[in-house]
């Protein structure tokens, strides 16, 4: 059966389809298909009545809100294209400009199509895979049958697309069936979108502009002469879904806005973005390393120890000034405790299993004895040898801590913290330097509490996040609220409560917030955190999530004052996320220069010349005495060269010492912060100035009788 095609710019039968010609009706066209055997097919009903439908530009040209830089349409909180039939019922419908924070998402979805047009132009045979927008650009990965992409190659696809744009070509919508979707890509030979295919669901949609055609949900712009300012920016490799397992495929990079002010805007923010990479910079400043004998999973280097343990020691003292008790829990578990939190089988893909030597002895047994007649009996076999897991997340060896003790509302609420190392398989397709690894701590904690007091343990989290952010240098902090999904588990009126907990805590606090419909967890509502770093990108990293699944799962409870039993509410909370992934959002945020409480080295002492070395010992002893990190620099090279190095290493204080700083007994002081020199200051006085830059921003206020609040 046939499907629906919008925006036709020609007439007759093309591609195997037919048309009518579009000056004579208003409304979207129904188009017959040609079965490959030439049978003629008409649509269903149901697409005849759907091509009748109003779109989103009928509606806005009637009410005059039409503009020239409209790009798509919202529609009662959904977006749609302008040539997109409407729903039944359909009442606020807003137009969307060019301008507008939801248009960046269709620009850049559009332009990957765009590029992978140019892509198949130019190097015919190629295959595409996905091309999806990002939170800065978009990407499209390719099969490329003569290998890779060149510098030189992105240039001519960049000319290409240049060229398809300058045709203002509009974007079609085709609602066809499986089927005839699946003739079409073979037709193609697009094997990768063939298999794809299978994993979609009714009904099927394709997207087309001139010739070149897609798979696609969309939405997209009206046209490609949409697309104002566009750049394609590198090219990488990339697994096929992201699993190693399956062919490399070339990942070409880009991105788009909707004026090119705002795109060189970007531009000039990537650049600086290169320099503040956390992967070179750890290298550069020798703080953490990777080796191919453990895929994803960093060596922290003695510099890079010191910032990683500051970080743990920083969220432990939060701990003790808001109530949380550490613990320490397995790393391993029988698998029979991943079946009762649910994650086995549905998380198994992403967990790391361990068999001993008398489980492979017993399977080697069981198979000799019996061997299993097909593939499902051999997984099952397999499977029922791996006894155990190494956890991917501490809630669930939390609740047995929970559960180990009878409970009473008086215990309540309980705040149980762990830094415990957590293991995940991530596919490589999909790690990057400390922001995705597979071994990782996180500050995690998790407060089991009585339904009346999540508001109250909410306002507190609160206070806590933001006294850890502003430390940290982390201004600019967006709360969203995430509210239940269509699956979620727990009677409505639970969900009401906790939905209203949420809000109320955050507008207790008079804090800014948006709410993210349908976006919460399936086991509960959660505030996400999103921060801004110094030069503009979003990051998100602390949460707390209401959790009303495990505490049934698990079949916790405590004594209330009716002296019944009641089931608690568990909060999920972390501030930074897990150390690593914080760990490279601020080296990338402070550019490597820590400030002076987290620098793996406060003061670097450069002598002049060797004569000055035991003096220059003398005071780092002193120093070191005091918990201060000083390093010296007593070699023969030139006083010029050591500042070279020090500064290299972003040392915050430099502190130069000849016959002068000898005599006085002090340093010559330069600040990194500052940037500028401090001249000679008594060693007494720099004792003082590293004491109180030796704290946290709140604690240094405090130490000065301020209010860290």
């Amino acid at each position: 059966m046939g499907g629906i095609v919008y925006d036709f710019a020609s007439v007759g039968r093309e591609e195997g389809r037919l048309a009518i010609d579009p000056s004579c009706v208003k409304k979207p066209l129904v188009v017959a298909h040609f079965h490959h055997d030439g049978r003629l097919c008409i649509p269903a009903l149901e697409m005849m009545a759907e091509a009748t439908a109003r779109t989103a530009r009928e509606v806005l040209e009637e009410r005059g809100a039409l503009g020239k830089d409209t790009v798509a349409a919202r529609v009662d909180g959904a977006i749609y294209d302008l040539h997109t039939p409407l729903p039944d019922g359909a009442s606020e419908v807003s137009a969307i400009g060019a301008h507008d924070q939801d248009a960046l998402a269709i620009i850049r979805h559009s332009s990957a199509h765009v590029m992978a047009d140019a892509v198949q132009r130019l190097f015919p045979g190629t295959k595409v895979a996905f091309g999806p927008a990002t939170g800065d650009g978009f990407y499209y990965d390719y099969d490329r049958p003569s290998g890779t992409f060149s510098e030189d190659d992105l240039r001519a696809i960049e000319e290409k697309m240049a060229e398809i744009i300058e045709t203002d070509s509009p974007f079609r919508r085709e609602v066809v069936t499986r089927d005839d979707a699946r003739n079409l890509l073979q037709s193609m030979d697009e094997s990768f979108k063939l298999e794809h295919l299978e994993r979609l669901d009714d009904p099927i949609s394709l997207y087309r502009h001139g010739e070149w055609v897609d798979l696609c949900e969309g939405p997209h712009v009206p046209s490609t002469g949409f697309l104002k300012a566009v750049k394609l920016t590198s090219v990488a490799g990339a697994y096929w879904r992201g699993d190693e397992r399956n062919p490399m495929l070339q990942r070409i990079y880009g991105t788009a806005f909707p004026s090119p002010k705002a795109l060189r805007a970007h531009l000039k923010r990537l650049e600086e973005a290169k320099k503040r990479d956390h992967r070179k910079l750890g290298k550069e400043l020798k703080l953490f390393g990777f080796h191919p004998t453990a895929p994803a999973s960093p060596f922290f280097l003695p510099r890079g120890s010191t910032i990683y343990n500051l970080l743990e020691a920083y969220v432990r003292r939060l701990y003790a000034r808001y109530g949380y008790d550490e613990v320490i829990t397995p790393q391993i578990f029988d698998n029979e405790l991943f079946h009762t939190s649910g994650h086995l089988p549905s998380y198994a893909e992403n967990m790391y299993m361990a068999a001993t030597s008398e489980n492979l002895e017993k399977l080697q047994k069981r198979v000799e004895e019996k061997p299993p007649a097909n593939t499902e009996e051999w997984t099952e076999a397999f499977h029922q040898s791996l006894r155990f897991g190494v956890k991917p997340m501490n809630c669930p060896s939390h609740c047995l801590v929970y559960g180990m003790a009878k409970r009473s509302y008086r215990d309540l609420p309980m705040r149980m913290a762990d830094f415990g190392r957590l293991h995940r398989f991530e596919r490589s397709g999909v790690v990057q330097g400390l922001t995705r690894v597979r071994t990782f701590a996180q500050d995690d904690a998790h407060i089991f509490c009585t339904l009346d007091q999540v508001q109250d343990e909410i306002k507190s989290f609160l206070d806590l996040v933001y006294d850890a952010y502003r430390d940290f240098g982390f201004t600019d902090v967006r709360i969203v609220i995430a509210t239940r999904p269509e699956k979620r588990l727990g009677a409505d009126e639970v969900w009401d409560q906790s939905e209203e907990a949420l809000e109320e805590a955050v507008k207790a606090k008079a804090l800014p917030y948006e709410i993210a419909e349908g976006e919460g967890a399936f086991y509960g509502p959660k505030i996400e955190f999103h921060l801004k770093d110094a030069i503009g990108r979003p990051w998100q990293l602390g949460t707390i999530q209401a959790d009303f699944n495990l505490p049934e799962r698990f079949d916790l409870s405590y004594v209330g004052e009716d002296n019944t039993a009641h089931r608690p509410v568990m909060l999920h909370r972390a501030i930074l996320g897990s150390i690593e992934r914080f760990f490279g959002v601020l080296t990338e945020h402070v550019g490597g220069a820590f400030p002076v409480w987290l620098a793996p080295e406060q003061i670097a002492l450069l002598t002049v010349s060797e004569k000055f070395n035991d003096y220059a010992q003398t005071v780092q002893q002193q120093l070191q005495e005091r918990g201060f990190r000083v390093t010296a620099d007593l070699s023969a090279d030139k006083l010029g060269a050591k500042i070279r190095q020090a500064r290299l290493m972003r040392i915050p204080y430099l502190a130069v010492i000849g016959q002068k700083e000898v005599e006085g007994e002090g340093l010559a002081l330069r600040s990194r912060d500052e940037n500028k020199d401090l001249g000679f200051i008594p060693l007494s006085d720099v004792i003082e100035r590293l004491e109180r830059e030796n704290h946290p921003p709140s604690q240094q206020e405090t130490t000065r009788g301020e209010s860290h609040r």
